[in-house]
């Protein structure tokens, strides 16, 4: 029934139709067209509303539209099997049922909204309706499985190459799994892999990129520590972005499949925000402080200590503000 108001709405862009005329259109009450509209308002539909005059919509959310992402001519595989869903709790737990199902490389799920989007260590990642691109991938890679944390790094190189491109030049990566702009969250990535001791059987990755979040829809807790294209002040279009996305993590992960990794780790380095800053870890035993120097050959960072040089293989790592 929301679709049909909707419907309804959008065939009268721009002009103000009264709940009573939309409620005998559509044989429902007008409490029920007032608790719809109610709801499409919050997902980010423009619609005015005045007593005596009715509702109006002005301005409707760019929606992802997956045939037009099938049928891009930039891809051989990544996004040529599209499973959209306008809302969902995460794209990563429906890629994994597809994925042990037999869904080939490439799909691609993706929503509108998720209800429990998730990033490293089960944290909530905001994800409301139609105000971000939340997508996962499966891939099939044929690697060891000790270098799935590669490809994380590989997404990451993708993701920002092609959010330069669009506007936020100033963004970086934070290892392992984060893009940033000004010291602000804009993208999150989370892998998560099904596998053997010797052998991947699929890997699931994430992405997570606000778009038009507005910084009053943030939670106060991370206001500061979240941004998006809106708050930027860069405008974006949805759909393009995907698209570009796709044709660049397609690119550089059948590149690896055929040269390796070396290429990547070096424009990692390159799109890094975080090299040669201060840095504070925290991994399960223990918290220690340095500056974050280098990647080895496994993607791992290198933290300079005044105890010598740390691996880090995993843990959170906080720019430190340096007086």
């Amino acid at each position: 029934m929301r679709q049909d108001i909707l419907d309804y709405l959008l065939a009268h862009q721009g002009e103000f139709i009264s709940g009573q005329h939309i409620s005998e259109a559509l044989g429902i009450s007008r409490t029920a067209v007032w608790k719809h509209i109610r709801v499409l308002k919050a997902r980010g539909y423009s619609i005015e509303s005045y007593t005596k005059r009715g509702y109006c919509l002005r301005e409707a959310p760019e929606l992802i539209v997956p045939k037009e992402i099938m049928e891009q001519p930039g891809t051989a595989v990544f996004g040529k099997r599209v499973e959209y869903v306008e809302r969902i709790d995460s794209t990563n737990n429906y890629a994994k049922k597809l994925a042990d199902a037999g869904a080939p490389e490439g799909t691609l799920v993706i929503a509108e909204e998720q209800t429990g989007g998730r990033g490293r260590l089960n944290r909530s990642f905001l994800s409301p309706y139609a105000q971000g691109l939340w997508f996962s991938l499966i891939l099939r890679p044929h690697v060891s499985p000790l270098e799935v944390s590669k490809l994380t790094l590989l997404a990451a190189v993708a993701v920002t190459q092609v959010l330069r491109k669009a506007g936020l030049i100033d963004c970086g990566i934070k290892w392992p799994n984060d893009v940033l702009v000004n010291g602000k969250k804009v993208v999150g990535i989370l892998t998560e892999l099904n596998a053997s001791v010797e052998q991947i059987n699929y890997v699931v990755m994430g992405i997570g990129i606000n778009t038009g979040i507005q910084k009053k829809k943030i939670p106060r807790d991370l206001k500061k520590i979240v941004t998006s294209f809106a708050i930027e002040n860069v405008d974006v279009k949805r759909n393009e972005l995907l698209k570009e996305i796709l044709v660049a993590f397609e690119r550089l992960y059948f590149t690896v499949a055929e040269q390796g990794f070396t290429s990547v780790l070096e424009e990692w380095k390159r799109l890094s925000c975080m090299l040669g800053k201060e840095v504070e870890v925290s991994s399960i035993d223990r918290v220690f402080k340095g500056k974050a120097v280098d990647l080895d050959e496994c993607g791992n960072l290198l933290v300079e200590t005044s105890a010598g040089m740390e691996r880090v293989l995993a843990g959170d790592i906080h720019v430190r503000s340096v007086e």
